[in-house]
């Protein structure tokens, strides 16, 4: 996972997309499992158990390097998003402060309630600290306590309200969001899931798409 989060740096770096990479690579008839990059690692076990190996190691004088640079690469993962989001907003001559900002899913993965870890926690926060005017929807996810304590509720619904929003940030792909609603009505979208595969427009941002710069999308 942290290579192939790495990997999608890398393509952006290189002006590649890293899910035309991936579905190449795919047609290989053999020695392949397919790994897709994120905006970060969440759950209780890959962020948490492998450093319990760590520590367990370091006591006999063992430093699992491999074990360090994975969880290091991973925990990058908010912070480049929040750049993503950033660059999106620029490109369109705003700032995240003072964009209403809607963020789409907790969860750390599609179609659970489990929100342990999960990635759009620190986003949520990052986005907050940049002074972002920030909401999110996920149905699996009515509310969350942020790191002060202080419980966050989500919107009951999206009807009318995509259009409200500077920004969409794609954070969980579930299957009973209605992406293709969300890619029609949105102003600008950052999709950090590949949700809008096979859709290709001025105001999608997609993470580890290198290949495409956005252009100033105003008055479109």
């Amino acid at each position: 996972m942290a290579f192939i989060n790495e990997m999608a740096l890398l393509s952006e770096s290189l002006e590649l997309n890293i899910w035309e990479v991936i579905d190449a690579s795919a047609t290989k008839p053999f020695g392949f499992m397919k790994f897709t990059p994120g905006p970060g690692i969440g759950g209780h076990c890959i962020p948490l158990d492998p450093m319990y190996l760590s520590w367990k190691a370091k006591g006999v004088n063992f430093y699992s390097h491999f074990i360090e640079l994975a969880q290091e690469t991973n925990k990058k993962m908010p912070q480049h998003v929040l750049q993503k989001i950033s660059e999106a907003l620029n490109f369109n001559s705003k700032a995240i402060r003072n964009s209403k900002i809607l963020l789409l899913g907790m969860a750390y993965k599609p179609n659970i309630d489990d929100i342990r870890e999960s990635p759009a926690l620190d986003i949520y926060e990052l986005l907050k600290n940049e002074g972002g005017n920030v909401a999110y929807f996920d149905p699996m996810v009515p509310t969350f306590k942020n790191k002060t304590g202080e419980v966050v509720e989500g919107l009951k619904t999206l009807e009318d309200k995509i259009e409200q929003f500077d920004l969409v940030v794609i954070l969980t792909s579930h299957q009973f969001f209605n992406m293709e609603e969300v890619f029609t009505k949105s102003q600008l979208i950052v999709d950090t899931r590949n949700a809008m595969a096979g859709k290709n427009n001025q105001k999608l941002f997609r993470l580890g798409d290198g290949s495409k710069k956005i252009v100033n999308i105003e008055g479109l």
